[in-house]
């Protein structure tokens, strides 16, 4: 806590009482946007924990089916049966505003490289049904591996905002809001001393000009005497 350089005067004074208030409204707003940050952020990671344990699991049970379809097949077979994929997939990647920070929305657009392409890019006489199941494995998971995705990147760009967010009201409430209200506090100090200080010498002027009064009156009471 430290006091503002600031010349103690009235005018100064309105002036560090009206960024004081817009720093507590400020300090109150920030403070309840933190908390609802945490509020979703804590929310979206129990709900990732929970998605990526499925996607862990489905994962599991697709790279097992390749593996055994992996030793019942030559590389070279393996490898030319699915050289050519039948499908081509894009990303379409969107933005949602949450708390005024930007998470993504993501979304597969599956496009067929013809009309008439199978799931399989390959013959049904040199593979294995393991190699069918592998592939319908991962089909089924990317869905929810691109759910995970968007979820693990909102995740981290919501700590990011908490980050900030925390920063920033620890500076009000630490830092502008104490030095404020202590360069007040010193303003309404000096005010009141000057305030005092003036009342003391209007009655000392006060006193003066009763005195010189006085002895005019005096004067004019001895001189009425003598005339």
């Amino acid at each position: 806590m430290a006091r503002l350089n600031i010349n103690p005067t009235r005018m100064n004074l309105s002036i560090l009482k009206t960024k004081l208030e817009t720093s507590k409204r400020g300090h109150k707003l920030l403070k309840d946007k933190q908390d609802e940050l945490m509020r979703q952020f804590i929310t979206l990671i129990k709900e990732n924990k929970k998605l990526r344990l499925e996607v862990e699991d489905k994962l599991q049970d697709s790279f097992k089916a390749f593996l055994m379809a992996s030793a019942a097949m030559s590389p070279e077979m393996l490898e030319e049966a699915i050289a050519l994929p039948t499908t081509k997939t894009l990303v379409d990647i969107r933005k949602k505003n949450v708390m005024s920070v930007d998470v993504p929305e993501m979304e597969f657009i599956t496009k067929k490289t013809s009309e008439d392409a199978s799931r399989y890019p390959y013959g049904y006489a040199q593979t294995t049904s393991d190699l069918d199941s592998a592939i319908d494995n991962l089909t089924e998971v990317m869905e929810e591996l691109l759910t995970l995705t968007q979820k693990e990147k909102a995740s981290q760009l919501l700590a990011n905002e908490i980050e900030k967010t925390r920063r920033r009201v620890n500076a009000l409430e630490y830092k502008t809001i104490p030095d404020l209200e202590e360069t007040i506090k010193y303003i309404r100090s000096k005010l009141d001393e000057s305030e005092r200080a003036n009342i003391t010498r209007l009655m000392k002027v006060k006193d003066i000009i009763s005195k010189e009064e006085m002895k005019e009156e005096k004067s004019e009471k001895v001189n009425a005497e003598l005339a």
